[in-house]
């Protein structure tokens, strides 16, 4: 049987056809119950006319929002319709049972709403990291990278063609001493000093 669908509600907000319920009423709304347990549409129906707008009053005291309140009245009532089986008339009455089941299905939606809230705001905070990371990073390497051409200036001509042979051009002190055409010790001389003046410019001990 198709599950039955409670009202929308009515355009002032509450849904339709809802109206407190009097102690008095315990035994309709009991009777209803154990008829809606059965899966009788027509029960259903009156159930929710005589309980709706306290379900969804409860709900609005909690979540605040309407159209959320609206949700969880919805789904509430087709709570309700898949366990009323599980109501006992020994352990309270029917409102009370409906009540604890509208408050923890309103409180569940606050939490959904705040996990998705913070997730939200988590994976905000990790992009804006990331991104910051990402720039900071560039800019640094940037700056490193001007540093070293900076105190590579600082050389002299012949220590800076040394230099850029043998650590920009990969080239062995032999390779480079025989591309310059000076003699090796030369070569390991010039390397020396160079690096030794780049690392008094760029600060490394």
């Amino acid at each position: 049987m198709e599950t039955p669908r409670a009202s929308r509600t009515t355009s002032s907000g509450s849904p339709a056809g809802g109206f407190a319920v009097d102690p008095s009423a315990a035994a309709t709304l009991t009777d209803l119950l154990l008829r809606v347990a059965a899966k009788d549409q027509q029960a259903f129906a009156e159930f929710y006319a005589q309980t709706s707008r306290r379900v969804y009053g409860l709900a609005r005291r909690v979540l605040i929002d309407p159209e959320l309140s609206e949700d969880t009245t919805q789904e509430v009532y087709l709570q309700v319709w898949n366990i009323a089986d599980r109501f006992r008339p020994d352990m309270g009455s029917p409102m009370a049972w409906l009540m604890t089941l509208t408050h923890r299905r309103a409180v569940d939606k606050v939490r959904s709403e705040q996990s998705s809230t913070d997730r939200e705001a988590r994976y905000g905070a990790a992009m804006q990291e990331i991104d910051h990371d990402d720039v900071v990073d560039t800019v640094t390497q940037r700056l490193e990278a001007e540093t070293v051409v900076k105190c590579l200036d600082s050389l002299t001509e012949t220590q800076q063609e040394s230099v850029k042979l043998a650590y920009y051009g990969g080239l062995t002190y032999r390779e480079v001493a025989e591309k310059l055409g000076v003699a090796v010790p030369t070569i390991k001389s010039r390397i020396r000093d160079g690096l030794l003046r780049l690392k008094t410019c760029l600060g490394v001990n």
